[in-house]
């Protein structure tokens, strides 16, 4: 069975969206390598009216999707068990530590909220885990679950083809990545730094990763004081070795 990414909404016509364009696309249409399946909801109801939300419990605005009908619409599925994702700006941000786990697994089930979100109950029984894409609020979970499935499925083997191009990609060590350049030389003013078109690969791989640090450290402190402190912490690193001099009165 391919990785399987399969999606709770109240629009499946969101879908696929970006999700069936360039390699990614092809890789799902055209090879199998992966697949793509959306479940209305709303077909779940048991209302004459076809309605799955309700009033938040004690008052507030907005209503709240109906934990009945999200549990109906899940165990609707077949299969293997998958990770159980939904899609919410309250949840740990999405990273790619997580997606590598979940793109090791058979596939993702992703639901997606609206309005005031999704009964807390059928989130908490069923095992969900509530992922953010970012520190801003979305009007649904759609545009949200894209992004979760299309860093999976990217990770599938064969979908981009050039496995080593993923090595050095921001988040894999911990480093955000280096600017890339390409012809023309110059842009408006603008060269390609001289040690790019040098041939030494030496200096290259060492302005590219100071390229990377600078960046990090620039960009994102948080990532830069957790690599920091994992360098200090590994073995045979200069602070290493100071700490546990310092430890045996040396």
């Amino acid at each position: 069975m391919p990785f399987t990414a399969t999606v709770l909404t109240m629009f499946p016509e969101a879908f696929p969206g970006p999700l069936g364009v360039s390699l990614i696309g092809t890789a799902w249409r055209e090879k199998g390598l992966w697949e793509l399946q959306t479940l209305d909801i709303r077909a779940f109801s048991e209302d004459k009216r076809g309605f799955l939300d309700d009033t938040p419990a004690g008052g507030g605005p907005g209503q709240v999707l109906k934990a009945d009908v999200v549990a109906r619409a899940l165990d609707s599925l077949e299969g293997p068990p998958r990770p159980l994702l939904y899609m919410s700006a309250r949840g740990r941000p999405l990273t790619q530590a997580r997606v590598k786990e979940w793109a090791k697994a058979d596939g993702i089930v992703v639901l997606c909220g609206r309005f005031e979100g999704v009964d807390q109950r059928v989130l908490d029984a069923r095992g969900f885990e509530e992922i953010s894409v970012g520190n801003a609020v979305l009007a649904g979970g759609e545009a949200a679950a894209m992004v979760a499935i299309e860093a999976c499925v990217r990770l599938v083997p064969g979908v981009l083809g050039a496995a080593e191009s993923l090595s050095s990609e921001s988040f894999e060590d911990g480093l955000l990545e280096h600017p890339q350049y390409t012809r023309p030389r110059t842009f408006e003013g603008h060269d390609i730094p001289e040690v790019l078109l040098s041939g030494d690969h030496k200096k290259i791989a060492q302005w590219r990763e100071a390229q990377r640090e600078e960046t990090t450290r620039e960009r994102r402190p948080d990532l830069w004081a957790a690599h920091l402190a994992k360098t200090a912490a590994e073995p045979g690193s200069a602070k290493s070795k100071a700490k546990g001099a310092k430890a045996r009165g040396e």
